[in-house]
């Protein structure tokens, strides 16, 4: 039975060709799905639809068997820029989605501090976004997206600015954050390795449609190791020729 589920959806922009056309896909509950292909493909805007952000012209997604209607408390969602609240410390940018609903309870302030910790920011709590690295900006924006432990965890591109380093370090934090709380995450990414490193399976959209899932069967916990393995690379390559099916149909 599939966590998240999408049939025959499709989305147009008013005046544009299709954006979106013909997904089916399902996401089994606990599992790390990417997303990639070319700009311009699709991606984001797929995502928009499975975050219930835009509602699909055609077909149908569903969230634990019950149609997807609008964003709400099962949902976290992580941008490509951080969009923190720059008058607001640390703690209380974590804590913004439950500020929206109620003032924060001990409990809840507690795990927003927990939060923080495993992900080294414990020291910056008390600082404002403009005192932190782009790397901790972006640790912050995680632990808001799953402060109010979402089901399903969409993330569009969120390292894409930052530096090799940071990246791979991001990575593994985000990993374990989720393989702790057993959550379900969609991840778009135009980066092939990032896809290969971070995925149960990958699916690769080209010209608004899905056209394979690469199934990755590299062994979690996954670590440097994992990077220079026989098998990552043959996992990206694989990635990488559905990407140009094009060019090797020529």
């Amino acid at each position: 039975m599939s966590f998240l589920a999408m049939r025959d959806v499709g989305y147009t922009f008013p005046g544009w060709p299709p954006v979106v056309r013909g997904v089916d896909w399902d996401i089994a509950a606990g599992e790390f799905h990417c997303l990639v292909g070319r700009s311009g493909c699709g991606k984001t805007t797929l995502l928009k639809l499975a975050a219930g952000l835009l509602h699909p012209d055609a077909g149908r997604i569903t969230l634990q068997d019950a149609q997807l209607v609008a964003p709400g408390p099962k949902l976290g969602f992580v941008f490509q820029s951080p969009t923190l609240l720059e008058w607001h410390r640390v703690l209380d940018n974590v804590l913004l989605p439950v500020s929206l609903q109620h003032r924060p309870t001990p409990q809840e302030i507690g795990r927003a501090q927990q939060l923080l910790a495993q992900l080294g920011l414990s020291a910056h709590a008390g600082h404002y976004p403009r005192q932190l690295s782009g790397g901790q900006q972006s640790r912050v924006a995680l632990a808001r997206a799953l402060i109010l432990e979402p089901a399903l965890l969409l993330l569009d591109e969120p390292f894409a600015a930052l530096d090799a380093i940071t990246r791979e370090e991001l990575q593994d934090d985000l990993l374990q954050m989720c393989r702790l709380r057993r959550t379900t995450v969609l991840f778009v990414t135009h980066d092939i390795t990032e896809a290969v490193y971070l995925a149960d399976s990958v699916a690769v959209m080209d010209t608004g449609r899905i056209v394979e899932q690469v199934r990755v069967d590299l062994p979690r916990p996954r670590g440097p190791a994992t990077r220079t393995s026989a098998a990552f690379i043959r996992h990206c390559a694989q990635v990488r020729r559905a990407m140009h099916m094009d060019m090797v149909a020529a």
